[in-house]
């Protein structure tokens, strides 16, 4: 019987002798490596965090104690060890999130996976536990991958250093990247922590070596510690945490469970916020995720676990379509430069870094500063080109209302992942874009359907100078190109029905407005409606915000108006298409289809289309209920 299979709670890794603990890492990279290669998932993240999980629950007594991880995308060995071991359906419906969740087990606290913010959940839980007089209950936080360079989490270690009493244990999972190498000045201090390990060696010796001394020893020692900031800025410059007024132990070795289990302790047993600095390092054990540079097997789809090579080569997608098309306008265009927040691979921003690396600035996590240093370059006549996954870009709604927007920045944001996601869950789903920048005054978005109304779209973006626009598409493979066959206005005609043969005569036209990536949908429920004996005509803007004037004029010439989304539907592309129709008196009534205000569970995207109702099929059967209550 293997150790892992043993484990059913932390109670069962408390119990583990160390020799055990070594066996028992071996195991959990052999599983990790087995089953994510079969299920795809946020692999080399949690190679790295093996024996640090393990020295955490030989430590902390969760539930008892709370556990935070930031970003969540690392608890896949948290969940191994409290007793969840069936991986089969990872991130699939019916089996296992790909972060951490409360409906999973009560060892699960904070779900959201967007970066920076388990420090405030700690800092929340640790003053919760004070205020109700309960020193027996830590909070540890295990915060890396890049998540320190997002601003909210130096929110939070300001807060956490007010006050000394508060049981709270920080773990600086430091292994130098995010996605790829994290980068700037917070990442800068910790390389240097990185490589000068001799502090606490060097205390530990002058301890044991003056105290053998007698009283003059000791008194040497405790004058020498009572000048300990000075010191440890000569063998190891940690001052950037002790200014903050936080007691900081490191840099240990993260892969060691010992030495992570004696630094825990000792901060455990502080009574006052302490740091533990960790160094590990991203897809350790694993070959193919040591050796690759670009991310170190960040997330992976199915993958051949003996190579680490894709089981199906990816089919070319949105995401290659915009790196292909931003080098080239790049070549054309000297002032547009690239922002990304720590995801230069994932949005497609290597190639355009490649080839003009002085143009291109990483920022870490902090996409509330990617939007106010691109209205910056703006107002000092650059075009700055911000790539985000959709989903990210809710942190920095304010900077580009207030920042961009107020200040007619002409800096353009494009949205990767945007509409349903669906294998990471909720917080990864980008259905929120639409919905909630339909409100800033000047901005304009764009939502292409294939791969010349992207090129285009992003070359219109980039010519905008006096306002914030937006070009969003979503993940996966491009359908093939859906040609209009007419423009009216901006608006593009991709198809026009009229009643088959043998029909009853149509008494009621039908206009079917598809938006972006659910532009194939509205076809086919065209087709479908054309089939029931109506006339139908199907529309694909590409400029859905502000609403084409084309389009309300041709709701008015329509008896229903069938608009179908992939976002939010309350507040959405539809309903304003509605509300400027009523606006200007057209009558027409209106059938949405679109997301619901509610988060989403794990599922792949096909089956949140089903599940949603978003299908032709289900848009149809709403079309002509609403054409009969007429």
């Amino acid at each position: 019987m293997s150790l892992l299979s043993s484990i059913g709670s932390p109670e069962d890794v408390r119990r583990l002798t160390p020799e055990q603990t070594t066996q028992l890492a071996a195991e959990i990279r052999a599983f990790l490596v087995d089953q994510v290669s079969r299920t795809g998932g946020h692999l080399g993240p949690n190679l790295g965090v093996v024996e640090l999980t393990i020295a955490l629950h030989r430590v902390f007594e969760s539930p008892h104690d709370t556990l935070v991880f930031d970003t969540g995308h690392q608890a896949y060995v948290h969940k191994l060890l409290t007793g969840r071991q069936d991986f089969s359906a990872l991130r699939k419906v019916g089996g296992m999130s790909g972060y951490p969740s409360r409906a999973e087990s009560e060892h699960d606290v904070v779900e959201n996976s967007h970066a920076s913010t388990a420090l405030s959940w700690a800092d929340g839980i640790a003053k919760a536990n004070a205020v109700q007089g309960r020193p027996d209950k830590h909070v540890a936080a295990v915060i890396g991958d890049g998540a320190l360079t997002g601003g909210m989490a130096w929110e939070a270690l300001n807060n956490i250093a007010a006050s000394q009493d508060r049981r709270l244990v920080v773990v600086v999972n430091d292994n130098g990247r995010s996605y790829s190498p994290t980068i700037g000045g917070v990442a800068n201090h910790l390389n240097t922590l990185r490589t000068t390990r001799g502090y606490e060696a060097f205390l530990s010796w002058g301890k044991r070596t003056l105290h053998r001394t007698g009283a003059p020893g000791r008194f040497a020692y405790d004058w020498l510690h009572g000048l300990k900031k000075g010191l440890k800025d000569v063998v190891a410059p940690q001052g950037m945490f002790e200014d903050l007024g936080l007691k900081y132990i490191g840099p240990v070795d993260g892969h060691d469970v010992v030495a992570m289990e004696h630094a825990l302790r000792r901060a455990r047993a502080y009574g006052g916020p302490v740091i533990v600095h960790a160094i590990t390092e991203k897809g350790r054990g694993y070959t193919p995720a040591e050796q690759d540079v670009a991310d170190r097997f960040h997330a992976v789809g199915q993958i051949h676990p003996e190579t680490g090579l894709p089981v199906a080569p990816s089919r070319f997608g949105w995401t290659k379509v915009f790196a292909d098309e931003i080098v080239k306008i790049g070549h054309d265009r000297p002032d547009v430069v690239a922002i990304t927040a720590a995801m230069l691979h994932p949005v497609g921003l290597a190639p355009f870094a490649q080839e003009f690396p002085a143009r291109t600035f990483d920022v870490g996590i902090a996409e509330q500063h990617a939007a106010t240093s691109a209205a910056g370059m703006a107002f000092a006549g650059l075009h700055p080109v911000v790539a985000v996954y959709a989903t990210f870009l809710n942190r920095a709604f304010d900077q580009v209302l207030m920042d961009a927007a107020l200040h007619r920045a002409g800096v353009t944001f494009v949205l990767d992942r945007a509409g349903v996601t669906g294998d990471d869950g909720a917080s990864h789903n980008g259905m929120w874009d639409m919905a909630m920048l339909r409100i800033v005054p000047g901005l304009r978005l764009a939502a292409p359907r294939d791969e010349p109304t992207l090129r285009a779209a992003l070359r219109a973006a980039v010519d905008v100078d006096d306002a914030p626009t937006v070009v969003r598409y979503p993940k996966g493979a491009l359908s093939d190109p859906l040609p209009a066959l007419e423009e009216l206005d901006g608006v593009d005609v991709v198809a026009r029905h009229t009643p088959g043969a043998g029909a009853a005569t149509a008494d009621a036209k039908v206009l079917v407005v598809g938006v972006g990536s659910m532009v194939g949908t509205a076809l086919a429920a065209g087709e479908s409606l054309a089939a029931h004996g109506l006339t139908v005509d199907v529309v694909a803007p590409t400029w859905v915000l502000p609403v084409p004037e084309a389009l309300v004029k041709l709701a008015g010439e329509h008896d229903l108006v069938l608009t179908i989304e992939d976002g939010v539907v309350d507040g959405g592309v539809g309903a304003m298409t509605a509300q400027r129709a009523g606006e200007q008196g057209v009558r027409t009534p209106f059938v949405h289809v679109g997301l619901p205000v509610a988060f989403l569970d794990h599922a792949t995207r096909d089956q949140v289309i089903g599940q949603q109702r978003m299908r032709a099929e289900d848009a149809v059967r709403d079309a002509l209920a609403a054409l009969a209550r007429r």
